[in-house]
């Protein structure tokens, strides 16, 4: 098969699905945007990479970071991507496209392009960005937001029914496709997302990374991605301010973008044990993680189910305990619980949140144990096999 898989976002874990199908045989394009201000996976081809894997970045406006967070401008320039993305699907003819981790109005042409092509589209459903839309209009723009949300669910409603199958990463999505998009669950498949286990081994904490950043001999609660509008970064400045007077004790945020920026503000020249670094090459991303004691996840209580924070997977593969500060119902906050792998709070506790952190500081025994827990639950669960003989069946399902 010819397989185009656009993972708008650029982020790792996908990138293991390309190579795989790709070692398989499969011809695989693997698609994404330039200029995002994300974490990213290794975006290149590799020396061991089959001859069938080819890598291609789709231009994104280079001012798109700056004006993130203006609809409007955001907005026209993710709409010129997705035409661009749109005309290399044309001139490419896949049989098959996958398309996740992207906006509302940049999965359009993408839908439109596939079915001129003659290919087969796949919906992989990693967040329901209309219905994000809606409820952050619906605040700012009470009666225009209601409509400008309509229009949105109406735009992805349509992705969904244009669909092959949706691929959705949990079945918590499943009840929401049918109550707001009238989606039948026989049109869904559930894959669950995993991290890339192969490529993130443990390491010990003392490494080449956190002696670089003297973090060696430090408690170090890690926090490393994104900090959006799904996000509160005021759990981490008090995080930081509660352990302000502990000189063995680091709150390091790797990130970029307005999150980083509000804490570097608010923090200023108070809180030296605040350390914050940009985004990591995804190479160093095992040491990184390494260099935390307890690895930290946040998520506002309105994501609820919409939200399978990505980070949360890469930490388990680190045998360190999770902190997370994210509804109960999440997935996410559900597995750490169910395999006891850390401490997880909802996300407006922040007496919980700061009393967990405290747990976690000073009971090593439950470090250790929470740890190996999240490493042992990684291992058996996201080796890439079994996942892309999964992806395997769904997109070979109508060729």
């Amino acid at each position: 098969m010819r397989i185009l898989i656009h993972d708008y976002a650029g982020h790792a874990f996908p990138t293991a699905l390309s190579r795989e199908l790709a070692r398989r045989g499969h011809e695989v394009a693997h698609v994404f945007a330039s200029d995002l201000q994300t974490p990213r996976g290794d975006l290149k081809c590799r020396a061991d990479d089959p001859g069938t894997l080819a890598f291609h970045e789709i231009p994104m406006d280079p001012d798109y970071p700056r004006y993130k967070y203006s609809f409007l401008r955001r907005r026209n320039m993710e709409i010129g991507y997705g035409k661009r993305a749109g005309a290399f699907i044309r001139d490419w003819k896949p049989d098959a496209v996958l398309s996740g981790n992207t906006p509302t109005e940049v999965q359009e042409p993408i839908t439109q392009a596939t079915l001129a092509a003659d290919g087969r589209f796949y919906y992989w459903l990693q967040d329901f960005y209309s219905l994000a839309v809606d409820k952050l209009l619906r605040k700012k723009l009470p009666v225009l937001g209601l409509a400008v949300g309509a229009y949105y669910k109406f735009l992805e409603g349509r992705q969904f029914r244009r669909s092959s199958q949706i691929v959705a990463i949990t079945g918590d999505f499943s009840p929401i496709l049918a109550s707001e998009f009238g989606v039948n669950e026989k049109q869904v498949a559930v894959v669950p997302n995993w991290a890339l286990i192969e490529e993130i081994p443990e390491h010990a904490k003392d490494n080449a990374w956190a002696r670089r950043h003297d973090l060696h001999d430090k408690v170090v609660f890690l926090y490393s991605g994104t900090i959006g509008m799904k996000h509160n970064p005021a759990l981490l400045l008090e995080l930081a301010r509660r352990f302000a007077h502990d000189p063995k004790v680091r709150v390091v945020v790797v990130s970029e973008g307005i999150g980083i920026e509000w804490l570097r503000k608010e923090a200023g020249d108070s809180l030296p044990n605040l350390v914050l670094l940009p985004y990591q090459p995804f190479a160093e991303l095992p040491q990184v993680l390494a260099s935390g004691d307890v690895l930290v996840g946040i998520l506002e209580p309105a994501a609820g189910t919409f939200s399978v924070p990505s980070k949360t997977l890469s930490y388990l593969c680190a045998g360190r305990p999770l902190l997370l500060a994210v509804p109960t119902e999440n997935l996410a906050a559900r597995i750490t619980r169910e395999e006891d792998a850390g401490i997880t709070v909802e996300p407006d506790d922040l007496e919980g949140f700061l009393s967990a952190a405290g747990t976690l500081l000073t009971d090593d025994a439950r470090r250790m144990n929470t740890g190996r827990n999240a490493r042992a639950y990684a291992e058996r669960t996201f080796a890439i096999g079994p996942t892309a003989t999964r992806f395997e069946g769904i997109l070979a399902k109508h060729f």
